[in-house]
């Protein structure tokens, strides 16, 4: 009598687990495929759809903070009061408001074509490439992107970054197109609307930074395995329209209240000074071209992913400092003449009446230094001696008190 009924169990279960184990590994497989195919070599989308949806992005974003703006705003004006003096010396003219300004300098906004800029294109050309020619000169440039690249922000999981190449570029921006516009952006003062100035800028170059560097794993324990990694990024093409505006100088009073009775106390007014504010409209378009170098035997060359990681970190840089509605402000130095930041050669007028040009200035204040260095190291020497003489002389008076001197030099008795 045979028995064959429990041996059954036992192979279908044998089976399910051969079955369950190859199903777990295919979809592993599968996975890692797709992941493969569709993340690290996937096609990325087309500029011009990318480049469409990041405007699109921009306008919506730019929208926004109008509607917040307009919704915010209040009737008091912005600016205070010119204050009259109340000597009658000094005469006031009206007002120069935005209208006037415009009709003094026979500009109609609405009317007037839009100019070139060939002008400040050569002088912007000029200054390009006196910048290129001392970055060239002592490398501060390399020295300065090594700084930055490996300061505190750098992220632990990456080595040392080092930069392997740099290229400034041959060509200069293209500024036209230049045209003049109040600004309705809910902030006009008693002067008037805010006056604008749009350009197109075009750059057609070739402006790359590559550097390289290594993953560092740190799991399950330090140094577990390093990646090496190099990039390089490079700009092909910048095209937008440049804004630029005057900020004048407003001055604000300040008023803040004790601990005890909550008193308000004025406070002195505090002055804004004048700034030159730019940004960029959210259409403009920046093409780059990104290489990308992956491991150290079996490399991955030109990933499509990580040169569009990148592409949105740079998109996304640009964005959060000066695209609007987000500016950049630079204080503008006073304009008004003044001699010591004259240059030139001497003129035989000033030196008749008395007039020192700078170089003549810092002459005479390196000998004025000179002179006060000598005096000091005489006044040194003869604090010294006259403390060298002080101790002499209580020597000679403590052997005087003990019963006598001896002359230097003479016989014992």
């Amino acid at each position: 009598m045979g028995l064959d009924g429990p041996p059954a169990p036992q192979q279908q279960s044998s089976l399910s687990f051969t079955e369950g184990f190859l199903l777990g590994q295919l979809s592993i497989v599968i996975f890692i495929g797709a992941f493969i195919k569709f993340f690290i070599f996937g096609d990325p989308p087309s500029p011009e759809k990318t480049a469409s949806a990041r405007a699109s992005a921009r306008r919506n974003r730019d929208h926004g903070h109008k509607r917040s703006l307009s919704s915010n705003s209040s009737p008091s004006t912005t600016r205070s009061d010119i204050r009259l003096s109340s000597s009658n010396v000094l005469r006031h003219p009206p007002r120069l408001t935005t209208p006037i300004i415009l009709a003094k300098t026979y500009y109609n906004v609405n009317a007037h074509q839009p100019e070139s800029l060939d002008w400040f294109n050569v002088l912007i050309a000029q200054t390009i490439a006196q910048f290129r020619t001392d970055a060239h000169q002592d490398e501060a440039i390399l020295t300065s992107l090594t700084d930055v690249l490996n300061g505190s922000q750098k992220p632990d999981f990456l080595s040392s970054i080092k930069v392997t190449e740099i290229s400034l570029g041959e060509d200069f921006p293209i500024l036209s197109n230049c045209r003049v516009h109040p600004v309705d952006d809910g902030s006009a003062g008693p002067d008037g609307a805010r006056l604008q100035a749009h350009m197109d800028v075009d750059l057609s170059d070739l402006i790359t930074l590559g550097v390289e560097t290594k993953m560092i794993l740190n799991w399950p324990k330090p140094l577990t395995a390093v990646l090496p990694v190099a990039l390089a990024v490079s700009i092909v093409r910048f095209s937008g329209t440049l804004s630029i505006s005057f900020l004048p100088s407003a001055s604000h009073s300040n008023t803040s209240t004790t601990a005890g009775n909550q008193v308000p106390l004025q406070q002195p007014p505090s002055t804004t000074p004048t700034s030159l504010a730019f940004s960029f409209l959210p259409d403009y378009r920046l093409d780059l071209s990104v290489r990308s170098l992956v491991g150290s035997r079996s490399r991955l060359q030109d990933i499509p992913k990580i040169a569009q990681m990148v592409e949105n970190r740079l998109h996304a840089w640009i964005d959060e400092r000066c695209v609007e509605p987000r500016v950049q402000q630079v204080v503008l130095p006073s304009l008004w003449p003044r001699k010591r930041n004259t240059r030139g050669p001497p003129n035989e007028d000033d030196e008749s009446l008395g007039i020192k040009t700078p170089e003549i200035t810092r002459d005479i204040r390196e000998e004025a230094r000179r002179e006060v260095e000598e005096e000091r190291r005489r006044d040194r020497e003869h604090r010294e001696r006259e403390a060298a003489g002080f101790a002499e002389g209580l020597r000679w008076r403590s052997k005087a008190e003990g019963g006598g001197y001896e002359m230097p030099g003479s016989m014992p008795t």
